[in-house]
């Protein structure tokens, strides 16, 4: 028996003598009215139209209703505030506060959204490095787009850092279906993409995808070089150490950081030469377990080097380990003199503190996306995986210029969008200005004035 439906006012069971009353005619309403927020961040920064430079557009100005920097930052914007696909702007082209990203109240065509929809929008992701072609007409410039991630980070500092680290990893990516370059991984028992990405804190430097059939630090050398090439540019003086897992503690890129003065400290495999090498060690800190009954370590630094991969012996630094499971020794190897650092701060408080990287690529695919790498050329996916990293670096300068000292001074980009941007709101327009009304009893309505005040006085 089909149901007739009146969308305008849907009873509910009431109360107290009051009937409960719902319907869909409140105007003009949206979900995301933080995305003011996003809007101002943008101004500060100037993200968006930095982004949107890093494309060619060749499609005729008379027939194009959406410029690529409204591409750029609808789709920068969506992610950030939670909405993944391409399909979802379909529904979104009609939002009223995302439309105040292209600054238009109105469509450029009767036919046409305020904003882009699904195709449109596919458009700009499928586009080729290069020379736009016939049925690619919009491009994009690599090398800019990388540059730009660097150049974001370098402007974050008001003066120069005497030290940085830049941490290293490569992660899986996987893969649902027949995409370009899917490979079946071993380790991570899947197929997939396995992305380089680089880190310096929180801020995002590299974002690289990669196939999975090849080695955790191909082509980290030449990531790393073109990052610190444009960071001593603008700090000649300043002490750069690589810090990654002991996938990268090949000879070929120590040897070049040692070239080029700079220090890393890596992980290191173990082996039976390595735990040879600590077995006294390791004996004492059995010893200590079992008299204390807790776990002990006991650290040794000495030189090392491989039987024959690598070109000279280097400082490595042992951690014998016994816990009430038995013996875990671990390894890392580094070019840090011992002046700098004794064994047990280096390995504790300099290389473990690497862990933390592992929280900035969750953030980045579980809570922005990078992972949303469906289309079926490596190009495309690789777009896609730069506009969420855009999403990513647009919600930590949210962060880092707006919400120090508030309650949420340390929360994940996805507890922001949902404390912060995911606010329901009504949208009035009158002839001189276009009011914004959120609920009164928001609990974030501090946080937000607050953000928006430091957000105008950073942009000035």
């Amino acid at each position: 028996m089909q149901t007739h439906c009146n969308f305008n006012q849907i009873e509910f069971e009431g109360f107290d003598g009051h009937k409960v009353v719902a319907g869909f005619d409140g105007g003009a309403i949206t979900s995301d009215a933080g995305a003011l927020l996003l809007r101002h961040v943008d101004k500060a920064i100037n993200l968006f139209d930095r982004v949107a430079s890093c494309f060619v557009d060749h499609r005729k100005p008379d027939l194009t209703v959406h410029s690529v920097r409204t591409l750029v930052a609808q789709r920068i914007s969506a992610i950030a505030l939670g909405y993944e696909d391409v399909d979802d702007h379909d529904t979104l082209r009609h939002d009223p506060v995302l439309a105040l990203l292209s600054e238009r109240l109105t469509p450029k065509r009767s036919d046409c959204g305020v904003l882009a929809g699904k195709s449109t929008l596919n458009r700009l992701e499928h586009g080729r490095v290069g020379t736009p072609t016939r049925y690619h007409k919009i491009s994009y410039d690599k090398a800019a787009t990388e540059a730009l991630f660097v150049n974001l980070f370098v402007e974050a500092h008001d003066k120069p850092p005497g030290e940085i680290v830049l941490d290293l990893d490569a992660t899986d990516d996987p893969l649902h279906g027949h995409q370009e370059g899917r490979f079946f991984h071993g380790y991570y028992s899947c197929y997939c993409y396995l992305p380089l990405y680089i880190f310096c804190g929180r801020h995002l430097l590299a974002a690289k995808l990669r196939r999975s059939d090849i080695d955790a630090s191909k082509g980290s050398q030449e990531e790393v070089g073109r990052i610190v090439t444009r960071i001593r540019k603008t700090w000649p003086n300043i002490r750069i150490i690589l810090r990654a897992d002991s996938g990268f503690a090949r000879d070929a890129l120590m040897d070049w950081c040692e070239t080029n003065m700079i220090d890393y400290i890596f992980g290191l495999a173990r082996n039976q030469r390595l735990e040879k090498k600590i077995a006294p060690a390791m004996e004492e800190a059995r010893l200590a377990c079992d008299e204390s009954d807790k776990p002990a370590r006991v650290f040794r630094d000495f030189m090392w080097s491989t039987k024959d991969s690598w070109s000279r012996r280097r400082r490595v630094i042992g951690k014998a380990e016994w816990t009430l499971k038995g013996s875990n020794p671990r390894f890392i190897v580094t070019s840090l003199k011992p002046r700098r650092g004794a064994a047990r701060a280096l390995y504790e408080d300099l290389y473990c503190a690497r862990g933390d990287m592992e929280n900035r690529i969750k953030e980045c695919q579980l809570d922005l996306y990078a992972d949303r790498t469906s289309a079926h050329t490596m190009r495309a996916n690789q777009l896609r995986l730069w506009l969420a990293s855009f999403a990513y670096v647009l919600i930590c300068a949210l962060r880092r210029i707006a919400l120090a000292h508030t309650r949420l001074a340390d929360a994940t980009c996805g507890t922001i969008r949902l404390k912060l941007l995911k606010i329901g709101a009504q949208v009035r327009t009158s002839v001189r200005r276009i009011k914004v009304a959120m609920a009164s009893a928001c609990p974030y309505a501090e946080e937000f004035a607050l953000a928006h005040a430091r957000i105008c006085a950073a942009a000035r």
